[in-house]
């Protein structure tokens, strides 16, 4: 519970079955002037949810969305309710991993309601922000929705940095001199990398909806909020940008990756020519000399066998060399 002017705030824990619970539906009735809730459910139940819905005059469709967590980011308008769907991301180091949750923001004249799917909780954070500057809590149950938004574009960017030094240490390996095919964490990485794309660029014309859309009035948004809201998707513009030039970048150490495998090829092909070459001179020979016909050359001469072998060796040394010279070997 929040109370706008001073800035005071009363926390209330509870599980929906509690008595905490009931006390906080009556305080939600009685909320008076100046004074906003902000309720936070984690992965709730529909009946659960449908409980709270009727309290806060939630629409059905509004309640589906938050339950099924599988939304896009966006924004509708139920009445005088705006709800706003958001993904949460964070970059687990350990399985160079971009993991994902949603978030579903529900805003109204005197509540803000956050559904929460995922390990990632914004509303912490965003918490702490309020408490910090109490003068946003001013402008309402819209500070809230400032608050969250900018936590979780903040933990984009947090993840963007952790995704670039992954890239950057890829990138590393991919120009080393060791012949090591790294194609697979290539593909995986780039696959992480499109996850964060899913989450991050779909959210941008949802910010600009929310700041360039007809009818800011109608939709609550007071000419001293915009500055806040416009602040956060200039870092969530960044960050769209940023993911943009990774997945061009995942792109180009692919294809240098793939180029690099082909030399390997090459090289490994020419070597396999030059040593077949080598050796077809004194198959040769001996080829020649095991055919055991009765009149051949020198084949009763005592130095005809080492004479033989010289002329192997001799063949097999001048083409090394020559191979060797022209970087075949």
């Amino acid at each position: 519970m929040y109370e706008e002017r001073s800035g005071r705030s009363e926390g209330v824990e509870c599980g929906l079955e509690d008595q905490a619970c009931q006390l906080m539906l009556k305080r939600l009735r009685g909320l008076g002037e100046g004074e906003f809730a902000w309720v936070r459910l984690v992965d709730p139940t529909e009946a659960e949810l449908m409980q709270l819905a009727e309290e806060l005059g939630l629409h059905p469709l509004a309640v589906e969305d938050a339950v099924q967590a599988r939304q896009r980011p966006k924004t509708e308008r139920f009445g005088g309710v705006l709800a706003v769907a958001l993904k949460t991301l964070w970059y687990v180091d350990a399985e160079a991993a971009v993991e994902t949750g949603e978030l579903m923001v529900f805003v109204g004249p005197r509540y803000v309601l956050t559904v929460r799917h995922g390990a990632a909780d914004p509303t912490v954070g965003a918490a702490r922000r309020l408490e910090a500057d109490p003068g946003m809590l001013r402008i309402g149950p819209l500070s809230v929705l400032h608050a969250v938004l900018d936590v979780v574009v903040d933990a984009y960017s947090d993840a963007a940095d952790k995704v670039r030094a992954a890239l950057t240490k890829l990138e590393d390996c991919v120009f080393s001199t060791s012949r090591v095919d790294h194609t697979e964490q290539i593909y995986s990485l780039k696959r992480e990398v499109r996850e964060f794309r899913d989450a991050v660029q779909p959210l941008v014309p949802v910010l600009e909806g929310l700041l360039s859309g007809p009818g800011q009035a109608e939709k609550g948004f007071p000419p001293k909020v915009l500055p806040y809201f416009r602040d956060v998707a200039d870092h969530l513009n960044r960050t769209d940008t940023e993911v943009q030039s990774l997945d061009e970048l995942l792109n180009s150490v692919l294809n240098a990756q793939q180029a690099r495998v082909g030399t390997w090829q090459n090289d490994d092909m020419r070597r396999i020519s030059a040593w077949a070459a080598i050796f077809a001179i004194p198959t040769m020979v001996a080829g020649v000399y095991g055919m055991n016909f009765e009149h051949m050359p020198e084949l009763r001469w005592s130095y005809g066998y080492p004479l033989a072998l010289a002329l192997m060796a001799l063949a097999s040394g001048l083409l090394y060399r020559a191979f060797r010279r022209n970087g075949w070997l």
